[in-house]
């Protein structure tokens, strides 16, 4: 069977939490999950949590949000599809290429490259998280969610809160 591919996009909260979710299922039907997060890094909840639960979790961001991507965003995505690459080719039950989406969108991932890892891919599932899918990795994609933001308490000027955020 051909791996599926799953797509968590839009502007709303839960992408990442969605596919967190999964990686927790997996896990626990004893697969093996590995999470690649793009322009991410940090000892977030979720990630020691991951970690202790046997999901290996890689990052490849500088700690800063991308707003102007620099050469070391540019080198650090590159890293990141490369080792996409390797780790998908020991043929992991699920692998989460978190915030690809907002690579690609900022322009730091070639979407060229994200077609031929999906196309690869074998059995292996793949989840593509991030804002801004393109609409190439939706036409590909097996399930497509959009996560649709109604209210927020950023948008009062609130801060992200331990343990909901991070």
């Amino acid at each position: 069977m051909k791996g599926k591919i799953l797509v968590l996009t839009g502007d709303g909260k839960g992408k990442t939490t969605a596919a967190i979710g999964t990686a927790i299922r997996a896990v626990g039907h004893g697969k093996r999950v590995i999470i690649i997060q793009f322009l991410k890094k940090g000892e977030y909840g979720e990630i020691k949590a991951l970690r202790n639960a046997g999901v290996e979790v890689y990052q490849f961001g500088s700690g800063e949000f991308v707003f102007q991507p620099t050469d070391e965003d540019f080198r650090r995505a590159e890293e990141a599809v490369n080792f996409a690459l390797e780790k998908m080719m020991e043929n992991p039950f699920l692998l989460i290429l978190d915030e690809i989406n907002v690579a690609l969108s900022i322009g730091v991932v070639k979407l060229e490259d994200i077609i031929e890892l999906l196309d690869a891919r074998g059995e292996t599932h793949i989840i593509l998280t991030g804002r801004n899918a393109p609409p190439e990795i939706l036409q590909k994609a097996d399930l497509v969610t959009e996560m649709k933001n109604i209210r927020h308490y950023y948008d009062k000027g609130e801060k992200a809160i331990e343990g909901l955020e991070y």
